[in-house]
């Protein structure tokens, strides 16, 4: 019966570490869009003078949930890890059932952009977790430590190292995973359309109007005669139908023109550079940004600014700057979702995203494109960039473990090897 129960134990952890492990993950490699999401409850919480602390809050939550699911997995420090376990989720559980009833935001943001599901399914989630969590507690008595406290703590240190690292280099580069429309490889323009057929919204609308001092509902299809007076009229969603991935890009130049129809099929190499606000553009690199106009102007390159600012921030930036980049406008929240960097560069051809670059790693081409534009896409997929990522973590945790047990012995005994392992009770 305790090898059963010590199983179901080691089973509720992996489940539990793995939501954790994947939660955090998602967020952590983009810590940008977390903390936009942060903004938007900030403000829909009327708490905007917080909405600096957006990054912060971004970080710590995606660290706290990857250190507990990486933990429970490994099965290290497990009392103290299932106690702040159950600390997030009785803070998270009354949290999205709020969220639930009020709706401030659409998406609640959990699983970052991987994984958008809706605000209640999220509140029936978190019970589901918590239920685990007191199923975890219950037969923590049959968890047994094979590692000292000390190697325990000592790997739990690394995990942290590693996963601050990770958040650093999503936020000063780019996300290592992009779940969001405009990733390398999508064709704007097909993901903006609306396929034939596809289902549209339905709505029903119905009218209040008041006769003899009597107010009744009606419809169109009972519409009563001129004798009624009109007083109010109410609409409603009552099916959603198809959303295009992408339906709220735009680009417009300084006379209002639109131009995205143009660019998006334009048989040439397109350069977008994105700064969403140029109050907060970094000017660091603003001779790579000169240097890349420069080298699509000399090759006959397309090359456009787009920014969600306008008017007189629009003129300071170019006074300031001396920048002579053709500038356009594009609704900045949509800017963000482009590409989570300001100013960030996006090369496209024919509307099909081939590249991206933030503002610390801009490129500064010295020949001509390739004639084939597949050439300009990255030679290594993000995704087996994830894969070496995790890959890495599990051989430097697996070596320092081995490292730092001190019941762990090898013999040499011609090519054989030999080893002891001494169990330890988890303090």
């Amino acid at each position: 019966m305790n090898a059963l129960l010590s199983y179901l134990l080691k089973l509720s952890r992996w489940l539990l570490g793995a939501v954790f492990v994947f939660s955090g993950f998602v967020k952590l490699i983009d810590p940008l869009g977390t903390a936009y999401k942060f903004q938007d409850y900030f403000t829909a919480m009327g708490l905007e003078r917080l909405s600096a602390l957006a990054l912060f809050f971004s970080v710590a939550l995606s660290v706290i949930e990857l250190l507990i699911g990486l933990n429970l997995v490994a099965g290290i420090r497990l009392k103290i890890t299932m106690l702040s376990a159950a600390v997030f989720m009785v803070v998270m559980t009354p949290l999205t059932l709020w969220i639930a009833l009020k709706n401030p935001v659409s998406d609640c943001g959990c699983f970052g952009d991987a994984l958008i599901i809706g605000n209640w399914t999220t509140f029936y989630k978190n019970i589901v977790l918590s239920l685990l969590v007191i199923v975890i507690f219950v037969l923590m008595r049959f968890h047994v430590s094979k590692l000292k406290p000390k190697t325990e703590w000592i790997l739990m240190g690394f995990s942290l190292f590693f996963v601050l690292a990770i958040a650093h280099l999503n936020y000063y580069y780019l996300p290592m995973l992009d779940f969001r429309p405009y990733k390398i490889g999508n064709n704007l323009s097909q993901e903006m359309t609306t396929p034939p057929g596809a289902p549209v919204d339905v709505f029903s609308t119905t009218f209040i109007l008041e006769k003899s001092g009597v107010k009744k509902e009606f419809t169109l299809d009972n519409y009563p005669d001129s004798t009624w007076k009109f007083v109010d009229q109410h609409t409603r969603l009552v099916k959603k139908g198809y959303t295009p991935a992408i339906h709220d890009f735009s680009i417009h130049d300084e006379n209002m023109n639109d131009l995205t129809d143009s660019l998006l099929h334009l048989n040439n190499y397109l350069f977008l550079i994105v700064a969403y606000d140029l109050n907060q553009t970094r000017t660091n690199h603003l001779s790579d940004i000169q240097h890349l106009y420069q080298f699509a102007q000399q090759h006959h390159y397309a090359c456009y600014l787009l920014t969600g600012s306008t008017g007189y921030d629009v003129n300071d930036f170019i006074h300031k700057t001396g920048l002579n980049i053709p500038i356009c406008t594009t609704d900045p929240t949509t800017l963000k979702t482009v590409i989570r960097s300001n100013p960030g560069v996006v090369l496209l051809y024919h509307g099909t995203v081939l590249n991206k670059w933030a503002n610390a790693a801009l490129p500064r081409f010295s020949t001509p494109l390739s004639s084939n534009p597949k050439d300009e896409m990255p030679k290594i997929p993000s995704a087996w960039k994830v894969v070496g990522l995790i890959l890495l973590y599990i051989l430097l945790f697996w070596v320092i473990r081995n490292l730092l047990t001190k019941g762990f012995t090898h013999t040499k005994r011609g090519n054989m090897f030999y080893h002891t392992t001494t169990n330890y009770s988890n303090k």
